[in-house]
């Protein structure tokens, strides 16, 4: 929230302005009176140029959410997170607990950019982008105005006795807002252990898998109290990204702002008069930029933690705006230093550096997603095994694992790079057959002659190869072998 200085947001009271007292001004939570009970937001249906806009954005999210599990590259699933059996696909390649720092790197460049958005553009992606916002406003609120009604109507059901009407309604749109919940429950599972197990979960029936069963009705219940009851709330009690921006942003990033040096003084209209003769501002005062806010606040009282950026009150203001004859923009997307001092937007120092830091961070980041390696070769002793000696020969026992990470079949040979000497027999084939995406496991012996073998335990490196010739991967460990004096 902005600082209240001499030119400070005024409310009009019929056309005489009135300061906020700094001392009391949101000292309070806009959806809370100050007894601590909750004031139920009744917002009004939106419509608009940013309104369909964010319907268009919003749709598609919702089609790239529900589609997303059935998507599949090269036979792997497109996003796969099952921390239970620690499978995880990401656009489709397979990662592991080895690869978690590709993923920690991937999460802190994520917070990076979320730092220099919100230092650009603030909160537009609460109002664009949030899950919550997306379910919230253009699925179940859409369910609520078409069972319920707009506003007053909404209100008007809240405030009637429980008569055959509110019965009917409110257990239809509460009916449909548990199965809504199941189904984003369901496909929300489905990102964890992917489709077919939830499918069979499905036809298995709960008393199979009890323990599924339980976790998907609680997600449900979950769901339902935050979309039915709890709603605005999560953003502006739960959520910290309210707070975050606090902290971020400043008189150069762009939110959805009231221009008050235009809009007051406030007053209301009157058709034929001359508002600028009479020292009245643009703002006539008709309060659907609060009525249509879905956090209940009003715009015109500055910054505040529970705007949203969703841009129902821009659409609201200036369809009014249109129908009076006044300019548009009133309320718009806009900088702090745009609205005081006509200064436009400009990335700052601030900006360029974190955008530098998550350039930096990306390139760094694909470059290690390039070079993670097609596979990875481990050979271990067997605990308690030793050396033995045949034919002039000292032997060593190895078992080996090879992990496949790219999404095709492997065939690969082991060779002993270093001494460069060392003879390998194999349990099986000589030719191991590795595929996609999984683990394979064998023994090998490898073989050096006596009279090379100076120390008692020397260092050796194993070479992996495909069936072209190249080293996908290689493993340093140690030769055990008799220990001899050294002269």
């Amino acid at each position: 929230m902005s600082d209240i200085k001499e030119e400070e947001i005024v409310r009009g009271v019929g056309g005489q302005g009135q300061v906020l007292d700094p001392e009391t001004y949101r000292d309070s939570i806009g959806t809370m009176d100050q007894s601590g009970k909750r004031k139920w937001v009744y917002p009004k249906k939106p419509k608009g140029k940013f309104t369909n806009y964010r319907n268009i954005v919003s749709y598609i999210l919702l089609i790239v959410y529900f589609s997303i599990p059935f998507i599949k590259i090269n036979g792997n699933p497109l996003l796969l997170i099952n921390v239970l059996d620690r499978e995880f696909f990401i656009l489709g390649q397979p990662f592991y607990p080895q690869d978690f720092f590709i993923l920690t790197l991937g999460a802190i460049a994520s917070i990076i950019f979320i730092l220099v958005f919100t230092i650009a553009y603030g909160r537009i992606f609460c109002g664009w982008i949030c899950p919550q916002t997306i379910f919230m406003e253009m699925i179940f609120r859409k369910i609520e105005y078409a069972i319920e009604g707009d506003r007053n109507k909404q209100m008007k059901l809240d405030r009637q006795a429980w008569n055959t009407e509110k019965i009917w309604k409110r257990t239809l749109k509460w009916s449909i807002y548990i199965t809504i919940s199941l189904i984003i429950t369901h496909f929300m599972f489905m990102y964890v252990v992917g489709y077919k197990q939830v499918f069979q979960i499905i036809s298995e029936g709960p008393f199979a898998n009890p323990t599924n069963f339980m976790v998907m009705i609680l997600f449900t219940a979950a769901f339902y109290f935050v979309f039915a009851w709890f709603r605005e709330q999560v953003c502006t009690l739960v959520c910290p990204y309210g707070r975050l921006q606090g902290v971020l942003i400043d008189k150069e990033t762009i939110n959805v702002f009231y221009d008050f040096k235009r809009g007051e003084n406030r007053a209301k209209w009157r058709k034929g008069e001359d508002r600028k003769a009479a020292g009245k501002g643009d703002c006539i005062d008709c309060h659907q930029c609060v009525v249509v806010c879905p956090t209940g606040i009003d715009i015109r009282d500055g910054q505040q933690l529970e705007c949203v950026n969703c841009t129902a009150c821009i659409d609201a203001c200036d369809e009014v705006m249109e129908k009076v004859g006044l300019p548009k923009g009133l309320i718009r997307y806009a900088t702090e230093n745009e609205i005081e001092k006509q200064i436009p937007f400009k990335f700052t120092a601030r900006m360029k550096g974190f955008a530098i830091v998550l350039a930096l961070l990306v390139g760094f980041l694909g470059y290690l997603l390039y070079n993670r390696g097609e596979m990875e070769a481990k050979f271990i002793k067997p605990a308690g095994s030793t050396f033995f000696v045949r034919d002039g020969k000292i032997t060593n026992t190895y078992n080996y694992t090879f992990l496949n990470k790219t999404n095709e079949k492997k065939v690969v040979t082991i060779k002993v790079i270093e001494p460069k000497n060392g003879e390998i027999t194999y349990s099986a084939s000589s030719k191991i057959t590795v595929d996609r995406d999984k683990i394979t496991k064998g023994t090998i012996n490898i073989s050096f002659p006596e009279s090379e073998m100076n120390l008692s335990k020397q260092n050796i490196t194993i070479g992996v190869y495909d069936s072209n010739g190249k080293l996908v991967d290689s493993y340093q460990t140690y030769f055990e072998g008799p220990f001899k004096l050294q002269f």
